[in-house]
């Protein structure tokens, strides 16, 4: 089976000599194997022509072609297909009632497609896109899967889902009006002040949605979905823009959904957000922007295990050549005075009716420190007046001018270039054609098939991803990366994790990163650096430590506590007022670094 898929926004017909029609060893033969569509002017391939050569993917400068093989078997497995030369989506995940049903997979590779079906918003073309079925046919191509009684019920109208769309930070363009009015107008099941107290919505209540940040609509999302009287409640995404302590709230308020008669889905790329949240757990697998595979449901530790071992054993399936490695203990670092880079002493800064204080410190050749704080806290601002664009008021940062630095900004609106993705790594004097660039940080990250497109025409999570490879191309000594992980799929993340160890050691250089995936923050940081206070009007900021102190001292503060998995050693979190909570707290005193026993789970 071949699946030959033609991105749209990547073919430009105009602006090539339409390499992938005149190399085409078919079309040369005779045949019509590639030709411009009539009606979209771009370029249209024959699957059931094509042999695989591969020319026409190789030829075209855009990168827009890809072609893939697949086992002939997975026919009979295909639920939807966008068009000719589009996505293909193969198997769903399968929902069980009063349970919590995790995703995870990369993004492009079906998961939002996956929702929108389970849904009820698309319905499954099983791969013909020119000639529908009707519901009796999709309901047979389901039978003897628990999907059949469940698409009986969707296309009868008798059980109504609501679907959490990832992209919040579009909804002030089609809602208008206070949070507090606008949630009680949608409140089916009249739980609005206990959905009120669940995800802390006291403080923003009375004001307009237009005005809210990102993180703050999240919730209003999440909230407006959690009103609503509903048989299935399907989340994409729902820990984006959040930080660490926002995320749990979700997570328990999403958590307390779950019961008879209901069905609820979350996709989430924190690893740790989706441990604590799901009940069963679904790998979605292929490649990006061509085809995806749903695996069957596992366990919610079985299922994240064999994500990070990269092979799912009962599919027989090896999804990634590496597996993702986990620490029990945090590496023990003696530095040596040498290999100080730069110093700085305790810095205040006042910004309108906020104020932040840090606390003096410094940072070594080979050092990963991590900042961990809740939003509005001064994360950002501390990195600011590192990188010199911010003065502090009080305190200064000795050395830090005899070094070569580069900068990831937390917000990439900030980020204003007029030009060609290439033309900005050219600007940013990153070697595109070094084998570290081209291996470590364009083939994880897609980067190649964006080189072509406008600055200004890429989506969020596109945008991150150029801006992370350029700040991590450049050749520094110091490296600030503000929120790095963000709108970035689990398996982009822990590349880009990966590669900042590697790079930091390797190149003997030193790296801050702020974030809030607590996982990833586990598998990168060498040190921390804790701030605490209250948001948005005082922030205080520790001095680095060492992993063990830095994490027990940020989760103290937040009330949750960790474990270690057995076989992984990946963090998870302890259900709150467990057996392992309670004794982690009262008589170990360890909020992170404890080995649960083999076969060990939560009460």
């Amino acid at each position: 089976m071949r699946v030959a898929v033609v991105d749209q926004s990547l073919c430009r017909p105009s602006k090539c000599g339409h390499e992938c029609i005149r190399f085409c060893p078919i079309n040369r033969g005779g045949a019509k194997c590639v030709w411009l569509d009539e009606e979209t002017g771009k370029a249209r391939i024959s699957e059931q022509l094509c042999v695989g050569c591969g020319i026409c993917v190789k030829k075209c400068p855009f990168h827009a072609i890809s072609i893939v093989n697949l086992p002939e078997k997975l026919k009979k497995d295909l639920v939807h297909r966008y068009g000719p030369n589009a996505f293909e989506l193969f198997k769903l995940p399968i929902p069980k009632e009063g349970k919590v049903l995790g995703i995870i997979g990369g993004n492009g590779i079906g998961k939002s497609t996956s929702l929108r079906i389970l849904s009820g918003k698309l319905k499954p073309n099983l791969g013909r896109y020119d000639n529908p079925p009707d519901w009796d046919e999709i309901i047979r191509f389901f039978r003897g899967s628990e999907l059949q009684p469940y698409f009986e019920k969707i296309s009868r109208g008798e059980m109504r889902a609501f679907l959490k769309p990832q992209a919040v930070d579009k909804l002030p363009r089609v809602l208008k009006g206070e949070v507090g009015a606008l949630l009680s107008r949608i409140d089916e099941r009249g739980v609005l002040d206990e959905v009120r107290e669940k995800l802390a919505l006291g403080n923003i209540w009375g004001r307009d949605v237009r005005k809210l940040s990102g993180g703050e609509l999240q919730k209003v999302a999440i909230a407006a979905v959690m009103l609503r009287d509903a048989d299935v409640y399907l989340f994409d995404e729902p820990a984006s823009y959040l930080d660490i302590r926002e995320r749990l709230r979700a997570a328990k308020a999403i958590r307390s959904l779950a019961g008879p008669g209901r069905y609820v889905v979350v996709v989430e790329h924190d690893l740790a957000v989706l441990d604590y949240v799901s009940d069963l757990v679904s790998i979605l697998y292929g490649e990006p922007g061509v085809y995806g595979i749903s695996s069957l449901p596992r366990g919610v530790r079985a299922g994240i295990n064999a994500y990070i071992e990269g092979y799912l054993r009962e599919e027989n399936v090896r999804i990634r050549d590496y597996r993702i490695e986990f620490y029990a203990r945090p590496p023990p670092h003696e530095w040596r005075p040498e290999s100080v880079m730069f110093r700085w002493s305790d810095l205040r800064k006042r910004l309108g009716s906020f104020s932040l204080t840090v606390e003096g410190g410094e940072i070594h050749r080979g050092e990963v420190i991590g900042i961990l704080g809740p939003n509005g806290i001064g994360k950002t601002t501390f990195v600011k007046m590192l990188a010199g664009v911010l003065e502090p008021d009080e305190g200064w940062v000795e050395g830090l001018g005899e070094v070569e630095l580069s900068y990831k900004p937390q917000f990439l609106g900030d980020i204003d270039f007029q030009g060609t993705v290439a033309d900005l790594f050219d600007t940013l004097q990153v070697d595109t054609s070094s084998s570290f660039v081209q291996a470590e940080l364009f083939r994880p990250l897609r980067i190649e098939p964006l080189m072509n497109r406008y600055v200004s025409e890429l989506s969020g999570g596109e945008m991150q991803r150029v801006v992370v490879a350029a700040a991590l191309g450049r050749d520094a000594d110091l490296y600030l990366l503000d929120e790095p992980m963000a709108y970035l799929d689990v398996e982009q993340r822990y590349a880009v994790a990966r590669v900042i160890k590697r790079l930091t050691s390797e190149r003997n250089v030193a790296t801050f990163v702020v974030e809030h995936d607590i996982v990833a923050m586990d598998f990168l940081a060498t040190t921390l650096m804790v701030f605490r206070g209250e948001p948005g009007v005082r922030g205080e900021g520790s001095s680095p430590v060492d992993m063990r102190s830095g994490m027990n001292e940020f989760l103290r503060e937040l009330g949750v506590t960790f474990r270690r998995d057995p076989h992984t050693k990946r963090p998870r979190i302890n259900k709150e007022g467990s057996w392992l909570d309670r004794y982690q707290k009262e008589v170990l005193k360890e909020y992170y670094y404890v080995v649960e026993e083999k076969g060990e789970e939560e009460e």
